[in-house]
């Protein structure tokens, strides 16, 4: 029987009475810090086989495309499991999905610590990846449900931060551990860790205790968000920025920097080390940043752009070998990483709270599927140069790089040009849009007719979506 029509309102707090009870300070407390402490393992197993590379080398023969497949295969489970992750943390909630994930890379953890084969390796990467693949999105959504939406771009930056605290501890600190206990005692205390943040996730996380909502109830409000041409004017450009920072800082930096540059281990460290560090601080400041040009009346839309550019000019002082310092290049690659904070800030403007959790996963699906195409596909083309003693000549390395930088290239001129040069659906060009007026507070919610049927429970349920619609634009922002 068909049930009536239930509106959802666009921005509306999803739990706004929890949220006003447990406060400001307690809702840093019990969710921002659990769920960032998630993230930070997430980039702390992503980002590790950079480090231990050598000692998985001399455990068991790999070559380079082993060692590109073994890690690899992370994003690839972490890519297949994004969309029905973000439709059980629209239905149960990011407490109870997070928890359970991060209890399965817990296993995975220590299977991989255990491995003495390169199946074993592979399989316990795998339920690695597996298990962090939320660790992101869920706490997005978190952030959604106890946050200001307005702030969403400062807390978003400050989680991204947190969480790439992983990624400095992957460098020098963590080879000083290795060197202490090995990389297999290593995985035992991550082991103890991941486990030990999935109940801490779940003892102190609140409830949330809003009621089902037709959005939870499967994979409908995918098509919402897959058929929005918003979606596919942002994703190639955020894709191709993040995946290509992800590859390149998790794995392929450091031999580029001991082949093409010829540097010693210690220096290599010191690389990734301030690669870590620009990750965390772009995450930071591109929150800030995010947060006071929105204050101007300045779009998000605009400081990706700006951040797509400089990325793209860094792989090209790459490819090139211009003579510019190592460390400011690969500073501004690994900060390229960070643009997640500006691309679900933007996301949450296109879509309701109550299917935040798939409008996430629909975009980090193609991170981090582009961030294990990317990985592998790098370690197939510098092998076709073939090695010499394990080492492999500049050339390879440039032409891949090279290959990445026209698709990252082609990406940015296509977020450019229909974001401010395609027809608006209201008429006029989007040119010289980047300065709205009215973006300083919340942008006024306007009814659009969306129509959308959703299968829930046996029955069929339609739902009216209320969208958030641009405010109206200064005089001077069309031509």
């Amino acid at each position: 029987m068909a049930l009536p029509q239930q509106r959802l309102t666009f921005g509306e707090p999803a739990c706004a009475p929890e949220a006003a009870v447990i406060g400001s300070g307690r809702a840093i407390l019990l969710v921002f810090l659990p769920f960032a402490a998630g993230y930070y393992l997430s980039y702390l197993y992503r980002t590790i086989n950079a480090l231990i590379a050598a000692q998985l080398i001399a455990s068991m023969p790999l070559d380079a495309s082993a060692l590109g497949l073994l890690t690899a295969v992370y994003f690839l489970s972490f890519a297949a499991v994004q969309l029905p992750i973000g439709v059980a943390l629209d239905r149960y909630g990011p407490r109870r999905v997070q928890s359970a994930l991060l209890l399965a890379a817990a296993a995975g953890a220590a299977l991989f610590g255990s491995a003495h084969s390169l199946v074993a390796l592979i399989v316990g990467r795998a339920l690695i990846g597996f298990g962090v693949a939320g660790a992101l999105i869920a706490g997005l959504k978190a952030l959604v449900l106890w946050f200001p939406k307005e702030r969403l771009p400062f807390f978003n930056g400050c989680f991204v931060m947190l969480g790439a605290l992983g990624a400095v501890t992957a460098t020098a600190p963590t080879e000083q551990l290795v060197d202490a206990i090995g990389w297999r005692g290593l995985f035992a205390l991550l082991t103890a860790a991941t486990a030990g943040c999935a109940a801490a996730i779940l003892v102190l996380s609140p409830k949330d205790t809003r009621s089902s909502r037709p959005a939870q109830c499967g994979f409908a409000g995918l098509r919402l968000i897959y058929g929005d041409r918003r979606f596919w004017r942002l994703a190639p450009l955020s894709t191709l920025c993040i995946s290509t920072a992800w590859s390149l800082q998790g794995l392929w930096a450091a031999p580029w920097l001991a082949d093409v540059e010829r540097l010693e281990h210690p220096a290599i460290v010191r690389h990734l080390l301030v690669m870590a560090l620009a990750l965390c601080a772009g995450a930071f400041l591109f929150g800030v940043a995010a947060d006071r040009l929105r204050r101007l009346g300045v779009r998000t839309e605009v400081l990706l752009a700006a951040v797509g550019a400089a990325f793209a000019a860094a792989l090209f002082a790459l490819a090139l070998r211009l003579p510019v310092s190592s460390y400011l290049v690969w500073a501004v690659v690994a900060s390229a990483g960070a643009t997640t904070v500006l691309s679900y800030a933007i996301l949450a403007k296109y879509f309701p709270s109550e299917i935040a959790g798939q409008a996430n996963a629909a975009l980090n699906l193609f991170h981090i599927g582009g961030a294990f195409v990317l990985q592998y596909a790098l370690g197939l083309m510098i092998d076709y140069w073939g090695s010499n003693s394990g080492h492999y000549p500049p050339a390879a390395y440039q032409s891949a790089l090279a290959l990445i930088l026209i698709v990252q290239f082609l990406a940015l001129v296509w977020f450019v040009a229909t974001e401010w040069l395609m027809p608006d659906p209201r008429g006029g060009l989007r040119r010289s849009s980047i300065v709205s007026s009215a973006e300083p507070a919340a942008a006024p919610i306007e009814e659009l007719s969306a129509q959308s049927t959703r299968f829930c429970h046996g029955s069929h349920l339609p739902t009216t979506i209320i969208r958030r619609r641009r405010a109206p634009r200064a005089r001077f922002s069309r031509m």
